[in-house]
C-alpha cells in the first residue's frame, strides 16, 4: 500500500469507480486491452463474470454497484485484495494490512488474507501479533535491518533476544495466540 498519513484512509483503486469497475480494471490485463481507451465501455462487460467471482471471493458481491469511495474502509482493503487478485499473482506483498482498521474489519481481512493464501505466497508487514499469530506461517524478525529470528511463530514469540528488541525485556510475552 502507498505510504500515507494514517488518520486519512487511503485506497489505491480508482474512488469514482464502482466495485465491479475496480476489478475490471485488474482483469483488462489479461485482455491486452490497458491502453485500448478508444473501445467502448461495453466491450468490459466480457469482464463482469470473472469481476463478480473475485468480488464473492473476498465477500464484496453485494458492493458490485456501489462507488468505491462510499465504502468502508476494511471494506476498501478487501477491494484492493480483489483487484490484486485480477491479476492472479503468485506472490502477494502487503504493507500493514490492518493499519486503521477496527477489530470487526481487523478479522474480516485477517480471514480474507488467510483465504486467499491458498496457492500463492504472501509476504506482510505486520506489527498486529493477533494477525501475525493467527496467518504467518514463518516470521522473520528484523532489528536495524538484520534478521534476529525466525520460524514458527511458537518460536519466534518467546525468543528472548525479541522479547528484549521489542519489549524492552526478556521476561515479557508478545500479545498474539499463545
Amino acid at each position: 500500500m502507498p505510504w500515507c498519513h494514517p488518520l486519512i484512509p487511503n485506497f489505491s483503486g480508482f474512488s469514482h469507480l464502482t466495485v465491479v469497475e475496480n476489478v475490471r480494471v485488474g482483469l483488462q490485463r489479461k485482455l491486452g486491452m490497458t491502453l485500448q481507451f478508444w473501445r467502448s465501455g461495453k466491450s468490459l462487460n466480457a469482464l463482469n463474470t470473472r469481476a463478480m467471482e473475485l468480488l464473492d471471493h473476498v465477500g464484496l458481491s453485494e458492493f458490485a454497484e456501489t462507488v468505491t469511495v462510499n465504502l468502508p474502509y476494511g471494506r476498501k482493503r478487501a477491494l484492493e485484495i480483489a483487484t490484486t487478485l485480477a491479476m492472479e499473482p503468485e506472490l502477494m506483498l502487503l504493507d500493514e494490512p490492518s493499519q486503521g482498521m477496527g477489530h470487526e474489519d481487523v478479522d474480516r481481512v485477517t480471514q480474507l488474507i488467510k483465504k486467499v493464501s491458498a496457492g500463492r505466497t504472501i509476504l506482510m508487514v505486520e506489527h498486529n501479533m493477533g494477525i501475525v499469530s493467527s496467518i504467518a506461517d514463518r516470521i522473520t524478525v528484523l532489528q536495524r535491518g538484520a534478521i534476529l529470528a525466525e520460524g514458527p511463530y511458537e518460536q519466534v514469540s518467546v525468543d528472548p533476544r525479541v522479547m528484549e528488541a521489542y519489549m524492552g525485556t526478556a521476561d515479557a510475552q508478545l500479545q498474539g495466540a499463545h
